[in-house]
C-alpha cells in the first residue's frame, strides 16, 4: 500500500513528548479592507501578541484555497482529518453531541428553527437564536403531532434554534440535498434525492416538513425548519491512535463535543463560559496530554455581523492565555476552524491565523496576532490538516522518517 501524508504521521507518533493545547476560537478569521480592519487586528491582544513574537505563525486554508468551510470539516482538518477524503454530515454530528444513539439505518440532519416572511423566503435561518426553553416545546410539539406512516422519528434540541432530526425505518437513504439555503431572502429549498434510492426518503421528509409548517404557522419567530447535513451513521478512525496521545475535548456546544466523540475523544461539556473552561484546563491536563478547547462566541459574533461584539470576546480569550499557560500546557496553538467575517455575517474562504507557541516552535518575532502578520510567519500558509503534524512535531512527538 503506498505512504500517504496520513499514514506516515501515524507511523511516527509516539507517546513521548510534551503536553499539547489546541485552543480553537470558531470563526476566528477575518479580512482587512482599505477603510477598516479585521476583528483580530481591531482587538487588544498583548498575550496573544507575545506568542507571536515568541511562536511560529503562519495562515492555513481549512480545506483548499477559495473553499468556504463548514464547522465540521473546518475541525476535521485542524484534527488532520481530509475533510475531501472524511466527510462527515452534520446529523451525525448532532448526534453525537447530544449523545443521541443511532442505529447503523438511521438517518440524521441537522433542523434549524427559523423564520419564513409572509412571502415564503427565509428571514432568519437561526429564528432570532431561539431560546433553549422554546426550542424543547417546539420540539415536543412536532414530535407529538406529525404523523409519518412505517417511519419512526425522533426530533430533539441540540441549543439555541438547533435540533436534531432521525428517520427510523426500512430502506431509506441519506442521499438527500439540504432544505437550508444557507442565506437569507431566498426560500427554502426542497429535498432532493441524489439518486433513486432515496426518493422514499424525500417523500418523507417532504411529509414532515409539510407538517411542520403548518403546525408552526402560529409562531411568531419559528415558524419553519430548515434541514441540512443528512447522513448515516459511520466509523472514523481513532484520534487517540493515530496520534498516540490521550485527548480530551472541553467545549460548551455539543456540536463540536460531537466532532470529538465521534474521532473517539474524552469530553467535558461546560456550558458557563470561556473562563469556565480555562478554569477546567489544570484538572484535565492532570489526566491527558493532548487538549481541544473551543470558543463559540467568536463566530457568532460574526454571523450576527457584530464587529464589536467578536473583538471583545476575541480580548476575553486573549485575557485567558496566563491562566492557560500555567495549567500544565507545554505546547500551545492557537487559531479557528474557519473565517466569520462580520462584514459577510457568514462563513467566508479567508484563511486563518495560526500560532505554535512552545517545544520548537520557531520564533517568528512578528509585532503582532492578526492575518497580515501571520501571512509573514516560518509556517507560511498551508491546508489546516497540516496543523497537527507542525503541532505534535513542536512537542517532540513524532520520530524521524526514513533513514
Amino acid at each position: 500500500m503506498p505512504l500517504t501524508h496520513e499514514s506516515v504521521v501515524e507511523k511516527m507518533a509516539r507517546r513521548q513528548g510534551k503536553k499539547s493545547l489546541l485552543l480553537v476560537m470558531d470563526g476566528l478569521g477575518g479580512f482587512q479592507t482599505s477603510q477598516k480592519s479585521s476583528e483580530l487586528s481591531a482587538a487588544s491582544t498583548p498575550n496573544m501578541d507575545r506568542l507571536a513574537y515568541e511562536g511560529a505563525c503562519g495562515l492555513h486554508d481549512p480545506v483548499s484555497r477559495g473553499i468556504t468551510a463548514g464547522s465540521g470539516a473546518g475541525h476535521l482538518g485542524l484534527f488532520g482529518y481530509d475533510p475531501l477524503k472524511y466527510e462527515i454530515g452534520r446529523g451525525i454530528i448532532t448526534a453525537a453531541g447530544i449523545g443521541f444513539d443511532l442505529l447503523p439505518r438511521d438517518i440524521a440532519a441537522r433542523a434549524n428553527f427559523c423564520t419564513i416572511s409572509p412571502q415564503g423566503t427565509v428571514l432568519d435561518r437561526r429564528a432570532g437564536r431561539l431560546s433553549d426553553i422554546d426550542a424543547r416545546r417546539l420540539c415536543d410539539l412536532l414530535a407529538k403531532r406529525i404523523e409519518l406512516p412505517g417511519i419512526e422519528f425522533f426530533l430533539q434540541p441540540e441549543s439555541e434554534h438547533r435540533a436534531l432530526l432521525v428517520l427510523r425505518g426500512p430502506n431509506l437513504s441519506p442521499a438527500l440535498s439540504d432544505t437550508d439555503p444557507q442565506r437569507v431572502g431566498v426560500p427554502p429549498l426542497v429535498a432532493t434525492p441524489r439518486h433513486d434510492s432515496a426518493r422514499r426518503t424525500a417523500e418523507i421528509v417532504h411529509s414532515f416538513l409539510d407538517q411542520a409548517t403548518d403546525l408552526l404557522k402560529g409562531e411568531a419567530k419559528a415558524n419553519g425548519i430548515l434541514l441540512r447535513g443528512f447522513d448515516a451513521i459511520q466509523d472514523m478512525p481513532s484520534f487517540a491512535s493515530r496520534y498516540q496521545v490521550n485527548p480530551i475535548a472541553i467545549a460548551a456546544y455539543p456540536t463540536y463535543l460531537g466532532i470529538c466523540r465521534l474521532l473517539g475523544f474524552e469530553t467535558l461539556r461546560i456550558e458557563r463560559g470561556v473562563a469556565e473552561e480555562v478554569a477546567a484546563l489544570p484538572t484535565q491536563m492532570a489526566r491527558h496530554d493532548f487538549a481541544f478547547l473551543h470558543v463559540k462566541k467568536t463566530d457568532s459574533a460574526g454571523e450576527d455581523g457584530d464587529f464589536d461584539r467578536k473583538v471583545a470576546v476575541i480580548e476575553e480569550v486573549d485575557a485567558l492565555i496566563p491562566a492557560i499557560l500555567i495549567s500544565g500546557v507545554e505546547v500551545l496553538a492557537i487559531t479557528g476552524d474557519h473565517s466569520t467575517p462580520a462584514q459577510m455575517l457568514a462563513h467566508s474562504w479567508h484563511p486563518v491565523p495560526v500560532v505554535i507557541w512552545g517545544g520548537t516552535a520557531a520564533a517568528d518575532r512578528l509585532g503582532g496576532f492578526d492575518e497580515v502578520y501571520c501571512r509573514q510567519g516560518s509556517l507560511g500558509r498551508f491546508d489546516a490538516k497540516f496543523l497537527m503534524p507542525q503541532l505534535l512535531a513542536s512537542a517532540g512527538r513524532l520520530t524521524k522518517y526514513g533513514a
